[in-house]
């Protein structure tokens, strides 16, 4: 009888395998060896960073573990959808991890998935259990944990931040309204600096260019027009046509930088349900006098300009000439001003957002033509150097500097697609078109000619031409340089040319004719001297800039 109910109390095989054994150092250290048990810490500490859930699988509440396991496999395999996403299309997954509701989403989700990988981390600890490790050893082992709390948790709980920063960054800049098609293969944006101050009513664009990307390849050009172009031409669809049949023709004051202004002062009943009645109406005349379709606009004041150069860490530029950061104006009447603040070198140099402003802001000595040229050059050092590091590394300044957007009418649900084109933009030469000097005759923005700046758009923005005879408005390298602009900075263009010289293809006058050093005192004693043409002569080439 003894026998018999002994031998039906054993545990079958089967049993035997799968009972845990008391001796197992990871499910029970009690007994084990020091060394055992720091392996034994360490390794629970990496399977919970690497496979969370693992560590209370091996050796804590399994029933805990297994549901850890299916969070991280459930976040593998959305990860490897993102991931094959990204491949087949990039701006998919940007828009849906710009989109208001997904992104939301995903900040509730990283938050979460945060605290539960910091819960995993804390009860490994307790399953680690610090009183039997040797003295020496528990602080190196709480080190290691925390270490692996914070590069798990702590970065997917900064993520998360980050991605709220950039929902209220979209939120505030751009609109919800419709998306936009490409007008012949192009989207167009219309870059205004705004020059709004308590002063005015209304703003008024200190600067205007297209920016025109091509939808398939992100190929870019930088168009600019003079803020003092005359007999803007409205499009066709502009409840401004109506008013002004034979353009903006109202006189000296009728300068294309004034649409804004009078719009919203006089005619804001003329663009109902629009939210920025001006910004609206200097699109649909910058249309009209390019003759191309600008489908939305971005007008950026000048501070936030500033902040978002800060926020980038500057821009690095190659500048021809010495530019002025100008006093008050003393003599409005010969535009004339007092002592200059301070000067920008001609040189190599990288420039924070004050400097770079005054870079893109400045005429004095020089005429406006000038400053397009610089203005140009910092919009391409922007594009060029606002690289995914710098954005990564910058991401939280530069989204609240974003924020000093003024106006957008740049519908959200796109940014994915044009953020795909900057991208494939990232590398390529960017083409460039001034209605203006050197492009055009100095006198040409009081009497345009629309016929010839609509050829010379067409050609710019059409097929790049083979090497060969000088074409239209794009490739004149063997053609014969045509007289200087004001400026001095590259040769005007002869009808139907562009100047021989590459933008970069300058040297940066740093010394006068007789191969002194031009200094701050230097340009600072000729103007307190009144010799404000010996400084015109030294600072003429101040429109050459290239990014680097």
């Amino acid at each position: 009888m003894t026998n018999s109910y002994a031998t039906s109390r054993q545990p079958s095989p089967r049993n035997r395998t799968s009972a845990p054994s008391a001796t197992d150092p990871v499910r029970y250290p009690s007994g084990a060896t020091a060394p055992v048990l720091t392996k034994r810490a360490f390794l629970l500490v990496l399977m919970t960073l690497l496979v969370p859930g693992s560590a209370q699988i091996v050796a804590g509440n399994r029933r805990l573990g297994r549901m850890a396991l299916r969070v991280t496999f459930t976040v593998w395999a959305l990860a490897i959808l993102a991931a094959l996403l990204l491949l087949a299309s990039r701006s998919t997954l940007i828009n849906l991890i710009t989109s208001p509701i997904t992104s939301l989403l995903l900040v509730i989700g990283m938050v979460a998935l945060a605290v539960g990988w910091a819960a995993l981390f804390l009860n490994t600890l307790r399953l680690i259990r610090p009183v039997l490790l040797a003295p020496g050893v528990r602080p190196a082992v709480v080190v290691a944990l925390v270490l692996a709390m914070i590069l798990s948790s702590g970065s997917l709980g900064y993520a998360a931040y980050l991605l709220n920063v950039s929902r209220d960054a979209i939120g505030n800049i751009f609109s919800n309204g419709p998306t936009m098609e490409p007008s012949e293969g192009r989207y167009n944006f219309l870059m205004m600096g705004g020059d709004a101050g308590a002063d005015r009513t209304g703003r008024r664009p200190d600067s205007l260019s297209v920016i025109s990307v091509d939808a398939k390849t992100g190929a870019t050009a930088i168009i600019s027009v003079p803020r003092n172009l005359q007999n803007a031409q409205f499009s066709e669809d502009s409840p401004m046509r109506a008013l002004y049949p034979d353009g903006y023709d109202c006189g000296d004051e009728c300068l294309i930088n004034a649409i804004n202004t009078e719009v919203t002062n006089e005619h804001q009943d003329l663009y109902p349900g629009v939210a920025d009645p001006g910004a609206q109406a200097t699109m649909e005349a910058v249309s009209g006098t390019l003759g191309i379709k600008v489908q939305a606009y971005v007008l950026v004041d000048m501070e936030g300009f500033a902040k978002l150069i800060d926020a980038m860490g500057g821009i690095r530029i190659k500048a021809g000439g010495w530019v002025p950061l100008s006093g008050d104006m003393v003599d409005e009447a010969n535009g004339i001003h007092g002592m200059p603040l301070g000067w920008i070198r001609a040189g190599e140099q990288t420039l924070d957002g004050y400097h770079a402003l005054w870079y893109g802001r400045s005429r004095e000595f020089v005429d406006d033509y000038a400053r397009i040229q610089r203005q140009q050059c910092v919009q391409q050092a922007m594009l060029k150097q606002l690289d995914p590091a710098t954005l990564l590394a910058k991401f939280e300044d530069i989204a609240s500097a974003g924020t000093k957007v003024v106006d957008s009418n740049v519908s959200a649900s796109q940014l994915g697609s044009f953020v795909d084109l900057a991208m494939k933009a990232k590398g390529q030469e960017m083409r460039r078109l001034t209605i203006g000097p050197p492009d055009f005759d100095a006198s040409f923005s009081t009497v345009p000619d629309f016929d010839r700046i609509h050829q010379k758009v067409d050609a710019l923005l059409g097929p790049a031409p083979e090497a060969g005879p000088a074409e239209d408005g794009i490739r004149q390298q063997d053609a014969a340089p045509g007289p200087l602009s004001a400026a001095g900075a590259l040769p005007l263009a002869r009808p139907g040319t562009q100047p021989a010289p590459s933008p970069s293809d300058f040297t940066p006058v740093t010394h006068t004719p007789d191969g002194e050093l031009i200094t701050v005192e230097m340009l600072n004693q000729f103007k307190r001297n009144g010799d404000e043409q010996s400084i015109r002569n030294l600072v003429a080439t101040n429109g050459q800039c290239a990014p680097l």
